[in-house]
């Protein structure tokens, strides 16, 4: 499990309310760090020292910790740290509120001559921006320029588009939003109520509801259920309610919540008096635990890692190009607006710079210039601001804030604009250029792992067979290729023949037009609803051939296909199931009727295979290649280490594919092995669909 770097909008409700007892305390120094780390050195009259941390890079947190943990103090401040300190220092901390349910934080601060507002954004790229009483930016570690809003120095600052608010959702609302979701439970609990993937499985598994049940088929029974388990854990945390976790996993720390959490039942945890308390421990502990260099036998090139941060890079890359391309098409538009609006630009231009001319001082200007947007004048009230430094003014023009040069015309400003839209149009041309490096570094990589892993696979072949507990065993190397069916359901027979299946009505309609060939055979069950499953006789690089199946490998295949059907969905045991072979498929339905999608039409006799059981098992192979199996039991317990069968019940995928998770971790020594290779949500994919629970033998 990947460790959380981020506060959640569930954590900030909590730590909202805890840090509301620091109001009072006087900013004394404000320190910048690297990867956006902001320290607000404080006093207070009761707690003495406080040390508050906001930290907006790679991990975006917030909490105040204690002063012997503190990084040292750099040797030059830079300009941003110097800044706050001459709006801040001397201010009182006033209030410090979240922006909604987003992950947005502001901390209100008063002094005699200035108040000042600093709003730490906790979400993509981070970013840090300090506004003063008008909302104006005073400045901002990032520069942000899109339509929908800008964080830029001397604009007023924008926030992100509104969300779904749920701490102020009653009943009614949460039902419509989430009867308008085209997706699953916990899918809409974590996109459209804005929880997360983690907090919308914690929600779905407290209300006792199926997390993958499609929206289509929930009602008003789970609505319900969901609605008073989210407005409980929110008014709890409101309320200052909480009971902190710092979840740990093989010794690591791996997440913090603000309460206990089912899903992390299996992990080991330490309870905190307080979320920030939690906070501190588990950030501290998260830094140690990234910076320390690695020990242990090395196996090998660290391929993935270096893959990860080419992927990673290419993903700023294309964001950065996006970024300029979006600010070179500002950049025309308000040239195009000036021309568009002639007549009214040159008045303002000219008003301005005869003012100048006049004798007339930029703050008298300004004075003239409100006063005539009191008046009404239009012309007047369209500038927004002026720039004494540079000789510039400012104005609001069909939607853009624009700056004039009023020593110049209406042409060379907007001559000026264009050759700025060309720069930044420029540097998108070399962003493009860079991309296309990293993308030829990335395919290298990715090129030279091949080739080591199939060395390595060489060198393992070449070993003398052994007979190995892998139960036992430490340490089990991972062997992993990748496989042109995995994204399909899937198994080996007792013989050998590959089993697919399709997972949806799309997959379905694939393996019949591009994998099944005229001597496969095809089998489906009698009820609607189920996987087009297709036992092939030959693989796809091998032509095909016309050869006897054992009656073994037809039945594992017909007990497939009634497994992954709707009748163990519907809690059945057994159920028909008939094949035909590959060439009596066809899309094309008999005249006068219609075939739904991922329906076929089947012409010819077929063989039936009657009231044939369900049965399901996933296990661990070790050799020749370490992964989940999943499928009928007798082949999967012939090609696993160790396997878990199933059988229809109660309860819901997500719950039994973490038992069988657990189950396993017992059973292996190497538990890190059984985390990379059998997580819940892999051991998931290869669950019936519907609920289920493990075998009674297995318990």
């Amino acid at each position: 499990m990947e460790p959380k770097r981020e506060v959640t909008s569930v954590g900030l409700v909590a730590l909202v309310g805890e840090l509301g007892a620091y109001t009072g305390a006087t900013v004394d120094k404000a320190y910048l760090y690297a990867d956006g780390l902001v320290r607000l050195k404080m006093r207070d009259y009761d707690r003495g020292r406080i040390e508050l941390l906001i930290q907006v890079g790679e991990r975006k947190r917030v909490h105040v910790t204690e002063p012997e943990f503190v990084p040292a103090a750099p040797d030059r401040p830079p300009n941003f740290a110097k800044m706050l300190r001459n709006r801040i220092a001397g201010a009182d901390l006033a209030s410090v509120s979240q922006h909604g349910f987003d992950r947005i934080l502001e901390f209100e601060f008063r002094r005699g001559d200035a108040d000042t507002t600093i709003v730490a954004e906790l979400f993509g790229e981070g970013n840090l921006a300090v506004l003063d009483e008008s909302g104006a930016v005073i400045d901002s570690l990032s520069t942000v320029r899109l339509r929908s809003r800008t964080v830029a120095p001397g604009a007023q600052y924008g926030f992100p588009e509104s969300r779904i608010n749920p701490l102020e959702m009653d009943y009614e609302a949460f039902a419509a939003t989430m009867a308008e979701s085209d997706t699953d439970l916990v899918r809409t609990m974590a996109t459209q109520l804005n929880f997360g993937g983690t907090y919308g499985e914690e929600l779905c598994t407290r209300a006792g509801v199926e997390k993958t049940l499609d929206i289509t088929e929930a009602g008003e029974t789970e609505y319900r259920r969901l609605y008073a388990e989210m407005t409980d854990l929110l008014d709890r945390l409101r309320e200052g309610d909480t009971d902190p976790r710092v979840y740990r996993e093989d010794g690591a720390v791996v997440d913090v919540t603000p309460v206990p959490m089912e899903e992390y039942a299996d992990l080991e945890s330490e309870a905190y008096d307080t979320f920030n308390a939690a906070l501190d421990a588990y950030f501290r502990a998260l830094e140690d635990r990234e910076d320390e260099p690695e020990t242990g036998e090395s196996s090998g090139p660290d391929f993935d890692a270096e893959i990860e941060k080419r992927e990673r890079i290419i993903e700023q890359q294309e964001q950065a190009i996006e970024d300029f391309e979006r600010r070179a098409e500002t950049e025309r538009e308000k040239a195009q607006a000036l021309y568009a609006n002639y007549d009214f630009v040159d008045e303002i231009i000219r008003t301005v710079r005869e003012a100048r001319e006049s004798g007339h001082s930029w703050p008298e200007i300004e004075s003239r210039l409100a006063e005539g947007a009191e008046a009404g004048i239009e012309a007047a009230a369209a500038v927004t601001g002026i720039d004494e430094s540079e000789g510039m003014i400012r104005i609001d023009l069909d939607d853009h804030e624009i700056p004039l040069d009023p020593r110049s015309g209406v042409e060379k400003n907007a001559d000026r604009l264009y050759t700025g839209a060309k720069e930044i149009e420029s540097k998108r041309d070399g962003a493009l250029e860079a991309i296309e490096d990293t993308r030829a570094e990335l395919a290298a990589l990715k090129e030279r792992k091949a080739g080591y892993e199939e060395e390595a696979a060489e060198a393992e072949d070449e070993k003398p067979a052994e007979d190995v507990d892998w139960l036992a065993r430490e340490s089990i190397p991972i062997r992993r290729p990748e496989k042109w069916y995995d994204r399909f359901r899937s198994f080996r027979t007792s013989d050998g023949f590959l089993v697919l299946g399709g997972r949806n009505a799309e997959q379905n309609e694939e393996l019949v037009a591009k994998y099944m060939e005229h001597a496969d055979r095809f089998f489906h069950t009698q009820a609607h609803g189920g996987p087009a499953t297709i036992l092939k006789t030959s693989e796809p690089s091998e032509p095909t051939k016309d050869i006897e199946v054992p009656e073994q490998s037809l039945r594992e295949a017909a007990q497939f296909a009634v497994t992954y059907s709707t009748i163990w969905k519907q809690g059945q045991y057994s159920g028909d199931v008939y094949m035909v072979s590959g060439d009596q498929v066809s899309k094309t339905p008999e005249s006068g009727e219609y075939l739904e999608k991922g329906g076929f039409a089947i012409r010819g006799d077929r063989t039936y295979f009657e009231d044939t059981p369900v049965g399901a098992a996933v296990g661990i192979a070790c050799e020749p290649e370490t992964r989940v199996l999943g499928g009928p039991p007798e082949p999967i317990e012939a090609q696993t280490e160790t396997s878990i069968r199933i059988e229809p019940g109660r309860y819901a995928q997500g719950d039994v594919a973490k038992r069988v998770y657990r189950e396993f971790r017992e059973r292996f020594t190497d538990t890190t092995f059984v985390r990379k290779i059998a997580s819940p949500d892999e051991i998931q994919k290869f669950m019936p669909p519907g609920t289920s629970r493990i075998s009674e033998g297995e318990e």
